[in-house]
Formats: structure tokens, C-alpha cells, sequence
């Protein structure tokens, strides 16, 4: 066992009780709002809740489900989350593995053209400009091709490639009589669960938490993803379910509170229960994609 010095010590100890309280600022705010979902209304509006819940109830559950647009939104984001997830990762892989081979043609030029774009763009009015002349306004292609592939991904996936799959396997492989695409195929898609694990993490979380395009390419509410219904009743105040009486009107005042709670955990919960399955492809993915090529 190695003996630490005095200086080791106070180092360790400072550097345990910085990630401690790190730590502490971060998981407060997830159980307080656990605990305000699942609290009294009133009790939750006195500032009665600090760690625990204070006098259980599903009301504020119950008001969620019970409205019609947040099953909608459910399913909507769904849907461009898998649809966005998929065709982004395929998107990432095809164009990543021909930039991380040194014998194709004019691929430093193609990532410096990639590489640009990262810090220019086109803006957003000329990009608004080109989705609406491409007809893409108001359908669900709008939540996903603007945003198709993510440039820093590409980069992190051609990293990973030159550094996982040396060009001896591809000459290898053409020896026994492989093309080009069964190499891709048979070979490199096998060997890239890590990376294909990352980028679908990346993608999914992203396509599940957008809502900035559905704020400017959408307007029927059919489409409109989880996201930007939470974002409707958390600051514009929308949720109105036909009020006929002062109590009504009363009762539902008080439950604005918990149902802002309550709507954030349904809305990360779908995230918080995927991660756990993909974090150990996260961790190998992101090193080895990390490393310079």
C-alpha cells in the first residue's frame, strides 16, 4: 500500500470535497423537483418542500396525462427522436469512415469545408429562407434534415476510425476478395458499437430536447414535440382544460406548480432510463473517438 504524503493528502481532500459539493449542486435541484411532483400543491406554493415530499399525491401526474397534447407530444418526440437518431447516425458513419481513410481523394479539403461550418453559417433567417422554399414548413422532415448531422460528430467518429481500424485489416480484407462496401459492412460497422452507442446517445438526447426548430418550422400542434408543449406551459401558461367555474379556475391555479414539476420529470425520463444501457459504449466511445488522429 503506498503511503501518501501530507501534500497528497490535503490534495486529495480538497480535490473529494470540490467533486462532493459539486456533486450536491447538481443532484439538489433533481430531487427537489422529484419531490415537488409528488407533493401538495399548497404545500409545494409555502416553500414547504426542501428535500422530501410533504404530503404525497399524483395530481400533479394525473393533470399531466389527462391532457390530450402531452400524449401527443409524447409520441411526436418519439418519433423524431428514433427517425432523427437513426438516419443522423447513419449520416455521421457514411460520411466519417471515407474522411478517416488516407487514400480518399480531396478529404482534407472536405473537412475543412466541414470544419468551417462550425464557426460559420448561414444564419438563421437564410436558413428559415431555405427549409420554407424546400417545402419543409409545418411537416415532421423539418424536426430532423435541418439538424441531420452534427459536424463535431463526424469529427469525433473519423477520429475513431483512423485509430481503431488500421488500413492493414482493409488491405486484408481486399486479399480475400472484400469490395469497399463489404468492408464497411461486415467489418467496420461490427468493430463500431462504441461509437455508433455515442453518437445515437448525442442524437437521441438531442431530437428529444429540441424544441427551437419546432418553435420555426411548425405550426400545426399536432406536431409539435413534448418539448415545446412543456415549454408552452411552463412559460406561456397554456394549460387551460375548459374552466367552468371560479373553483375550477382556483383549483387549477394551484396545481400550475406542480404540474410545471411534474411535466419535467415525464419530459427526462425517457433519457434517464436509456443512458444507464449505453453508458459503458459512452465511456469507450468518447475516449477512443477523443484521441488525436
Amino acid at each position: 500500500m503506498i503511503k501518501l504524503s501530507r501534500r497528497d493528502r490535503v490534495f486529495y481532500t480538497v480535490n473529494y470535497t470540490l467533486a462532493t459539493l459539486f456533486f450536491l449542486a447538481v443532484l439538489y435541484p433533481l430531487i427537489y423537483v422529484v419531490s415537488a411532483s409528488f407533493s401538495n400543491p399548497d404545500a409545494v406554493i409555502a416553500g414547504r418542500v426542501w428535500l422530501l415530499p410533504v404530503d404525497v399525491t399524483l395530481a400533479g401526474y394525473q393533470g399531466v396525462f389527462r391532457h390530450s397534447s402531452v400524449w401527443t407530444g409524447y409520441a411526436n418526440s418519439f418519433f423524431y427522436m428514433a427517425a432523427g437518431t437513426v438516419m443522423s447516425v447513419t449520416a455521421t458513419v457514411f460520411a466519417a469512415y471515407p474522411l478517416s481513410r488516407k487514400e480518399f481523394p480531396f478529404r482534407n479539403g472536405f473537412m475543412f469545408i466541414l470544419a468551417f461550418t462550425l464557426f460559420f453559417n448561414g444564419g438563421l433567417i437564410p436558413t428559415f429562407l431555405l427549409v420554407r422554399d424546400l417545402k419543409l414548413l409545418n411537416t415532421r422532415a423539418a424536426m430532423i434534415l435541418p439538424s441531420l448531422i452534427g459536424v463535431w460528430n463526424v469529427i469525433v467518429a473519423r477520429t475513431f476510425f483512423q485509430t481503431t481500424i488500421p488500413g492493414e485489416l482493409l488491405d486484408a480484407a481486399k486479399i480475400d476478395g472484400a469490395d469497399d462496401f463489404q468492408f464497411f459492412f461486415r467489418i467496420v460497422v461490427p468493430l463500431s458499437g462504441a461509437i455508433i452507442a455515442v453518437l445515437g446517445l448525442f442524437y437521441a438526447v438531442g431530437y428529444w430536447n429540441t424544441f427551437f426548430n419546432a418553435l420555426l418550422y411548425l405550426n400545426d400542434s399536432k406536431l409539435f414535440p413534448l418539448q415545446l408543449i412543456l415549454r408552452n406551459i411552463l412559460i406561456q401558461n397554456e394549460f387551460d382544460p375548459s374552466l367552468n367555474t371560479l373553483e375550477e379556475m382556483v383549483r387549477v391555479q394551484a396545481l400550475k406548480n406542480l404540474l410545471k414539476y411534474s411535466l419535467i420529470v415525464v419530459a427526462s425520463l425517457p433519457v434517464l432510463v436509456v443512458y444507464p444501457f449505453v453508458q459503458r459504449f459512452f465511456i469507450k466511445g468518447i475516449l477512443i473517438g477523443g484521441i488525436k488522429g
